[in-house]
């Protein structure tokens, strides 16, 4: 049995924060149109909050509430604003998918996400956008109280895992997330495209008809 692992944002969804620009994938172009707040404003409720909402010690509909507000946007519901943020910040990588349900047929393969993610966003990966039909488990940096690449994160996630016949495979666009996962005896490897999963030796092997 082989545990592969996948990071979501770069990853199992276009980002906006791609290292390729042809790759970014800008969903905010309408936030203001839409709710008549800045793109800006949005970007800098993370940069205040983001380490205490993605491990979970603060609920990101908490933040937000006393973060509209200072920006004249307290009429805004927070939970319209998240959903908005849901619905069009998830662009699937469908190509990588198509390959990721190949594994999932062979029986001796285990598939999970690891990744920075708080606790409502996680929920609609996978529920609404139904990643938990093909993943078996999601790793996430607020159920886990620690998020990437702290060490301690990969720590826990191999606990979860339970004893490893082989090393688990992770593929991350995060160089120091790749370096963590091979500090944690991992195989780690960086995605920049779909070609680093299907030129990857272990699944090229595995995808061989």
């Amino acid at each position: 049995m082989r545990s592969i692992l996948f990071d979501v944002d770069g990853v199992v969804i276009h980002s906006l924060f791609h290292q390729d620009p042809a790759r970014q994938r800008v969903w905010s172009q309408h936030i203001e149109m839409d709710f008549g707040i800045s793109r800006d404003s949005f970007n800098e409720f993370f940069r205040l909050n983001y380490a205490e909402i993605v491990t979970g010690k603060t609920s990101i509909v908490t933040a937000m509430d006393a973060f509209l507000p200072t920006i004249n946007a307290g009429h805004i519901n927070s939970l319209d604003l998240l959903e908005y943020w849901f619905k069009n910040d998830t662009p699937v990588n469908r190509q990588l998918l198509d390959g990721i349900k190949q594994l999932k047929q062979k029986a001796d393969v285990k598939l999970y996400l690891a990744t920075n993610q708080e606790h409502l966003r996680a929920f609609y990966l996978w529920h609404d956008l139904k990643l938990g039909h093909i993943f078996d488990d999601m790793f996430y940096a607020a159920r886990l109280g620690v998020a990437k690449p702290d060490p301690a994160f990969f720590k826990k996630v191999d606990q979860l895992l339970g004893p490893q016949t082989e090393k688990p495979l992770f593929f991350d666009d995060g160089q120091k997330n790749v370096d963590a996962g091979v500090a944690q005896n991992w195989d780690a490897a960086l995605f920049v495209s779909e070609d680093d999963f299907f030129n990857h030796p272990w699944v090229k092997d595995q995808l061989i008809v």
